[in-house]
């Protein structure tokens, strides 16, 4: 074979021409009114003028309702009863039961919320069916307004049960109030359990008010630790008369 002559060009059926190319390619969206739009401007335009409603209504929120602003965080503090954000309590409301708390913490924290969102991570593969209509699809509508309604439900008993009366006294900023720890009237209060529930340095606690500037006199604590007081019961303190006026003029001077 001479070169140059004798040359045969052989096609591939795989490859397809430019014309067949140009006819997969998706139509304009010019050729549908009514029915698409440019993605820009006209579609990101109104998605930003969403966001922006959504953003000022968040603001306005705000402001109307700032955030309430509690005393310093103290992590030595173990009577302070913490409060989960609103879209954690839930959780927080499931714990509170018996089967998922105390030793069954796990089943709570962990099995519960792992099936839970387990399910939802294979909702795709559990129902494959093409229809979109949610009374065609029994099985994932069924499954998600369960979970809404649990959902809504444990929030709702968890604002319903919270001792708000408490979360604002436990929260509510006091001045601080040096106290000696090595004195007389701090250990009788020590020994009598004082500490158990006004806190260690009595700045008061989830079921009891701040020992610290009462504004009451030596007697009226007197009286108040021998006869209880609203959620304190009477014979509390088991001291003598001696400490219990030791005691009391201790707790009358905080804050003085």
């Amino acid at each position: 074979m001479h070169r140059g002559k004798g040359l045969k060009f052989v096609g591939d059926s795989r490859i397809l021409a430019p014309e067949a190319r140009e006819k997969k390619l998706p139509k304009d969206y010019s050729e549908y009114p009514g029915k698409t739009e440019a993605f820009w401007p006209n579609f990101l335009l109104k998605e930003w003028m969403v966001g922006a409603v959504f953003l000022v209504g968040i603001l306005c929120l705000t402001v109307a309702h700032p955030a309430p602003l509690e005393r310093i965080a103290d992590p030595t503090d173990t009577s302070y009863i913490p409060l989960p954000d609103w879209y954690f309590l839930f959780l927080y409301q499931l714990l509170k039961y018996s089967y998922a708390s105390g030793p069954y913490t796990v089943i709570g924290a962990i099995i519960i919320p792992g099936l839970v969102f387990g399910g939802l991570l294979l909702a795709p593969f559990i129902d494959r069916g093409p229809e979109r209509r949610p009374s065609k699809r029994p099985l994932a509508t069924g499954f998600m307004l369960l979970a809404l309604a649990a959902i809504t439900f444990l929030t709702w008993q968890s604002v319903a049960t919270h001792d708000w009366a408490a979360a604002e006294r436990q929260g509510k900023i006091v001045e601080k109030v040096d106290i000696d720890k090595t004195s007389e009237g701090y250990q009788i209060a020590k020994a009598n359990t004082c500490i158990t529930c006004h806190g260690d340095s009595l700045q008061g606690g989830p079921a009891a008010p701040a020992l610290t500037k009462t504004g009451l006199s030596a007697d009226e604590i007197a009286k108040i630790a021998k006869n209880g007081f609203k959620t304190m019961p009477a014979g509390v303190f088991k001291g003598s008369d001696e400490e219990l006026k030791k005691l009391s003029e201790f707790i009358s001077g905080l804050g003085k």
